[in-house]
């Protein structure tokens, strides 16, 4: 593309950046930025913002403008990609703003990086000139990789869970997660043959860090009665009461002879 891919650094003063109270403010500096890069600039064009032309190349440039990035801007700049290539979304950059979009510039780049739209930001200043920002061109490629390391985790606990306790949507609410799960299993077993030492658990449980559930009590629900060596407080005992359902369904995906099994608390 012919105009300038350099990002401006901006030495930001939180005193001296000035809000602005309309978008239309927005216009002049980024019209100026790119006729500097040598494109004749129209604005209001098909209801485009700005369009830039470049008279050398016919290189196109679309630019939607808003004093905030917003699903409005974004989907207005995917519609433009229907009318050209080349969009950038423009916003105003004020450190003065308020709200998790305005300081997620981030995730914002990368989302426009994802849809192939650039993203320019403009920061206004009470006693010099407007900086312009471009933080990602139109058609530059996302910088983020997929993050392996969680999406294996994210499959680990997805085969872990025995079923789906949960509902989704929850917020502020326990969730039955495989940690939990496997906490209940090895309560379940010292429920049923008293105290345990952790390779005792793991065997009845079928899991092999049976000792980590036990040494580490996330739950508060084990108490260590003597040297390697374990019995369930009143704490776990209310859990398996609470989580029974979790525990039978458990029990009836296991083989019968797997399991020395016993009556298993219920609510009454």
């Amino acid at each position: 593309m012919c105009y300038n891919r350099e990002q401006t650094t901006l030495q930001r003063n939180r005193g001296d950046e000035l809000a602005v109270k309309h978008e239309t403010e927005l216009y002049p500096p980024i019209k100026s930025y790119f006729e500097k890069q040598g494109f004749e600039v129209k604005s209001e064009v098909m209801h485009c913002d700005l369009v830039a032309i470049h008279p050398d190349t016919n290189e196109t440039i679309l630019v939607e403008m808003k004093k905030t990035f917003n699903l409005a801007l974004l989907l207005q700049g995917i519609e433009r990609l229907r009318l050209n290539s080349h969009v950038i979304l423009a916003v105003e950059r004020n450190r003065k703003k308020v709200g998790a979009h305005n300081q997620r510039f981030g995730d914002l780049t990368e989302l426009c990086r994802m849809l192939g739209i650039g993203l320019m930001t403009v920061t206004f200043f009470k006693t010099k000139s407007p900086v312009l920002e471009m933080l990602c061109q139109p058609g530059d490629p996302p910088v983020r990789g997929q993050r392996r390391v969680r999406q294996a985790r994210l499959l680990t606990e997805f085969r872990e869970r025995s079923g789906d306790y949960n509902t989704g949507g929850s917020n502020n609410r326990k969730l039955v997660t495989a940690y939990r799960e496997k906490a209940l299993r090895v309560a379940w077993a010292l429920n049923q043959h008293g105290e345990l030492s952790p390779r005792a658990a793991a065997e009845l449980t079928g899991i092999p860090r049976a000792n980590h559930f036990l040494q580490k009590d996330y739950y508060g629900w084990f108490e260590r009665i003597r040297r390697g060596h374990y019995s369930l407080k009143p704490d776990g005992a209310a859990a398996l009461k609470q989580y029974n359902h979790i525990i039978e369904a458990w029990l009836q995906q296991q083989p019968a002879q797997a399991l020395n099994t016993a009556i298993i608390p219920r609510n009454n």
